[in-house]
């Protein structure tokens, strides 16, 4: 028997905000570039720390590898995840991604998230 998943709408209660982010994200591991962009978003909800995603376009997906790990949010819906090879076991589900986003979230479709703590770095800077 499968269960209903329950979809919750951001409010006052549990707030979301999506808006462009001004900096330059560079996300490195193994010594290599996975990411590099100035088009990111800072997803905020809620009292969560803030967080990046950056454009499926500007992420090197040769350098990643899909992984059977699911999750599920009821504010955003399904989540797909993505371990980096060069990185080793640390980087194992390093990235994940809202591949179908409920209406309210629909701006980071397309877009990936990476744990700091999975990664080398992630830097930012001025945009030039």
């Amino acid at each position: 028997m499968t269960a209903t998943k329950t979809v919750k709408i951001p409010g006052p209660d549990h707030p979301i905000s999506i808006e462009h982010h001004k900096e330059r994200v560079v996300v490195s591991v193994g010594g290599h570039v996975v990411a590099d962009t100035t088009a990111a978003l800072t997803l905020r909800e809620a009292s969560y720390p803030p967080v990046l995603y950056v454009p499926r376009a500007d992420v090197d997906m040769a350098l990643l590898e899909r992984t059977d790990n699911a999750s599920y949010c009821p504010y955003k819906g399904d989540c797909s995840y993505f371990s980096i090879p060069l990185g080793g076991e640390r980087a194992k589900n390093a990235v994940w991604t809202y591949e179908s986003p409920f209406e309210s979230v629909t701006a980071i479709k397309d877009y990936l998230a990476f744990y700091p703590d999975r990664v080398d770095s992630i830097v930012e800077t001025p945009a030039i």
